[in-house]
């Protein structure tokens, strides 16, 4: 059991924070009592007290941004991005909560009044990931708050000084004691919080391997709320195009921003026999130009590291096996600091192998694959078990349509990148990417539930039919 935790900047190796795993019951008591009291205040206030920590998090958010970069690695400009995400987030969820979850008047019998509300759920449990510690937790807790309910988060063990953060945040910003705890640990901890029976559900971004186990462990508790945000393989098919740059930034930018560290991020490349050497020459020239550095470096980096040695450890290991099993290289990966988890990125055509691995390969590494026309590389897009995100670079206005017909995902783009979703829309896959709860704008749908009424002023009421006469 993790007991003591330890937070370790990727880039530098320095110790960033330090601190004891939590109580999950203690959480959890903590919440229940403090639910019936949130739930109870009028939305209006709820929406004010979101909104006192968007505004403290807008007047913090350089030191916000900083912590970040420090604790996942990730560039300061890509973290000032993800920073302003979490601000952006609340105007964002106080818009879906009015559009998916308003008060309505539904068409009644004469003198009878039928309407439509919707109720929060209680205490929900929200499970963080590393490669957003701000912006995706985030994305399940404000819209939870907003709509009544209470939450225990439990952060990433790799990042939670920003976990902290966030926190500190909302409490500073005048929210009652108990509205937003936060849980400290290891998975040990996470399974403690979820086998809780007094939470009423659980809001998940993460790997698919966690998704899968706890829809197995909510298989039999339907009055539970379960909401999976999980990981992808996503494909990106480079097809009929003349602008090869254009399309070779789009691929570069979809599978290696984050340092390939998002749920979204472009895991296979697919291409046209015929466009097959232009392409793969400018993805690879474009590649090589890419700055791998330390987030407060100059000039800016692309990419920082990925997020731990054991991380980067495994994804050497993962590039290796496809070479061994088939997969030519086009661009080695390598690991220029054998002490720190800076990884360059790696391409390798894995057209010959018998047996593609379906799994999502976390970070910087991209699998490319020839075909040799249209419905060949549907279908390989298609041949995964994920559903997350899909993108089409080039090919018709036909073609794109037939593309967006037949993909099974999410998220399908023409002529835009694997990445980047709006918060003003829905955000979420099927198949073992998701439990077709999507997030972001739909959010709201997820942490309340409706609630039908009909309603009368008096009491009158008569039986006309199926009575016998009266003695």
């Amino acid at each position: 059991m993790l007991t003591q935790l330890i937070s370790v900047e990727p880039a530098t190796g320095a110790i960033l924070w330090q601190g004891e795993a939590g109580d999950a019951d203690a959480a959890v008591a903590n919440a229940r009592q403090a639910w019936p009291t949130w739930a109870a205040l009028p939305l209006t206030k709820r929406i004010e007290a979101v909104r006192r920590y968007s505004n403290r998090i807008r007047t913090q958010s350089e030191q916000l941004s900083e912590l970040i970069a420090r604790e996942t690695g990730k560039p300061i400009w890509e973290s000032r991005t993800e920073v302003e995400a979490v601000i952006n987030k609340i105007d964002i969820s106080v818009r879906a909560y009015a559009e998916r979850t308003a008060q309505r008047q539904l068409p009644s019998q004469p003198n009878m009044r039928a309407a439509m509300r919707h109720k929060p759920h209680g205490v929900l449990a929200v499970l963080g990931p590393y490669n957003f510690p701000a912006h995706l937790p985030n994305g399940h807790i404000v819209p939870a708050l907003i709509a009544g309910n209470v939450v225990v988060f439990k952060p990433s063990e790799k990042t939670p000084a920003v976990g902290a953060f966030l926190v500190d945040a909302f409490s500073k910003s005048g929210l009652p004691d108990g509205v937003v705890n936060i849980l400290q640990g290891g998975p040990d901890v996470g399974k403690a919080l979820t086998a809780n029976d007094d939470i009423d559900g659980v809001l998940f971004t993460g790997s698919a391997q966690t998704g899968v186990a706890l829809n197995r462990q909510f298989a039999s508790r339907p009055d539970k709320i379960l909401a999976l945000e999980m990981g992808g393989n996503n494909p990106i098919i480079v097809w009929d195009t003349d602008d090869i740059h254009s399309a070779a930034v789009l691929v570069v930018q979809s599978a290696f921003l984050s340092a390939g560290q998002r749920c979204s991020a472009a895991s296979r490349m697919i291409v046209k026999d015929e466009l097959y050497d232009r392409v793969v020459k400018e993805v690879k020239r474009i590649a090589d130009r890419l700055i791998i550095d330390e987030p407060f470096s100059k000039p800016a980096p692309f990419m920082g590291p990925v997020i731990d040695n054991e991380v980067a450890d495994g994804l050497t290991e993962s590039f290796l096996a496809l070479m061994t099993h088939g997969g030519r290289p086009i661009k080695h990966m390598a690991r220029p600091l054998d002490e720190r988890p800076f990884l360059t990125p790696g391409i390798i055509d894995v057209t010959d192998m018998e047996e593609r691995p379906d799994i999502e390969l976390f970070g910087p590494i991209l699998q490319v694959i020839r075909v040799p026309d249209f419905e060949s590389a549907i279908a390989e897009a298609n041949n995964t078990r994920y559903g997350l995100s899909a993108a089409l670079i080039g090919g018709s206005a036909k073609q794109y349509d037939q593309f967006w017909s037949n993909s099974r995902a999410g998220i399908v783009n023409w002529n835009k990148m694997t990445v980047g979703a709006s918060s003003e829309a829905p955000f979420g896959g099927i198949g073992l990417s998701g439990n077709h709860r999507p997030s972001a704008f739909y959010a709201a749908d997820y942490c309340a539930y409706p609630v039908v009424s009909m309603e009368a002023e008096q009491t009158r009421a008569s039986i006309g039919i199926g009575l016998k006469d009266e003695d």
